[in-house]
């Protein structure tokens, strides 16, 4: 079973995502190809990639920005080689998988997260309390992956061909206007060896800043949010962890003022060691955290804060 992967990418790098993506790809037992849909130095850090026979470059400027609507309709213009294609559960992959399988008129396999077979998955529902057995018998697979439940490949070792393909450019159905990207030397949420997560018990985004930021520097760790904190304006969206914004599965996950919401522990609860901080002993944080503080917040932080 052949698979066509697609990178996502962040200028020229490769985001990790994309390798474990090639991951779980490569569990269905063949050939791994990844579209790379951007410049020519992205190509050349996918062919890097452990375990990619080939790298198909698009690089034409209808794909330079990520538009899934000129996108889509280039991949299964390639799908006619492929028996798989597969894209990371995230913004972007969830963007144009959906796109591709109905433009081939088959069934998504969404947010994957093992392999039993070569149409065989697993995958989460009801916001993670149970997992479903999913098995397909369209022709043509297209698959989400959620990233967090495989291991990322080496970024280097490979050394895949590179070939340039070429689809049918700009639909005209959208176009770029403006990106505007929060710029932060902290780690990336979904990848961070380490995340500190505050809720709606911050009050307002100036405590937030006081009491999460000095913690998660200490700890060189990323700054995530829960969606009651996202939506009260705290902090942006790019922060929200949980069913409805990231899926994270750091070694350590430290929730701060955080009650629990079921759509808030489907995003977090994978994590290695989680420790959560709360005034509410009957909080349901407690219920799957590793170590639990009952203790008012705004003591217990920067104490904490000052010990590091």
């Amino acid at each position: 079973m052949t698979a066509l992967v697609l990178a996502e990418t962040a200028g020229d790098i490769i985001a990790d995502a994309t390798l474990a993506t090639v991951t779980a790809a490569s569990a269905l037992g063949g050939p791994v190809h990844v579209l790379v849909t951007g410049s020519a130095a992205a190509g050349d850090a996918a062919a890097a990639i452990a375990g990619v026979e080939k790298v198909l470059l698009a690089d034409d400027a209808a794909y330079a920005d990520g538009l899934a609507e000129n996108i889509a309709p280039l991949i299964v213009g390639l799908m006619e080689a492929y028996d798989a294609f597969l894209a990371p559960a995230t913004t972007t992959g969830k963007n144009i998988a959906p796109r591709v399988a109905a433009l081939l008129d088959v069934m998504q396999v969404s947010d994957i997260t093992s392999v039993e077979g070569p149409k065989s998955f697993t995958r989460p529902i009801y916001a993670g309390n149970a997992i479903a057995t999913v098995e397909s018998s369209d022709p043509k697979l297209v698959i989400t992956v959620r990233t967090t439940s495989f291991e990322e490949v080496a970024a280097q070792g490979g050394s895949a061909a590179v070939e340039t393909v070429a689809g049918s450019g700009d639909a005209g159905l959208s176009s770029f206007v403006s990106l505007d990207a929060t710029e932060s030397e902290r780690p990336e949420l979904t990848s961070a060896g380490i995340i500190v997560s505050g809720g709606r018990a911050l009050k307002d985004g100036p405590t937030f800043e006081q009491y999460i930021t000095p913690l998660a520097d200490k700890l060189g760790a990323a700054i995530g949010a829960s969606r009651a904190a996202v939506d009260a304006g705290y902090v942006p969206n790019d922060y929200q962890v949980g069913q409805t914004g990231k899926i994270v599965a750091p070694d350590v996950y430290i929730a701060i003022g955080i009650s629990g919401a079921i759509q808030h522990l489907a995003g977090m609860k994978d994590s290695k060691v989680i420790v959560a901080i709360n005034k509410d002993p009957d909080a349901p944080i407690f219920q799957v955290a590793d170590l639990g503080l009952v203790a008012d917040l705004f003591e217990a932080v920067p104490e904490l804060t000052s010990k590091l």
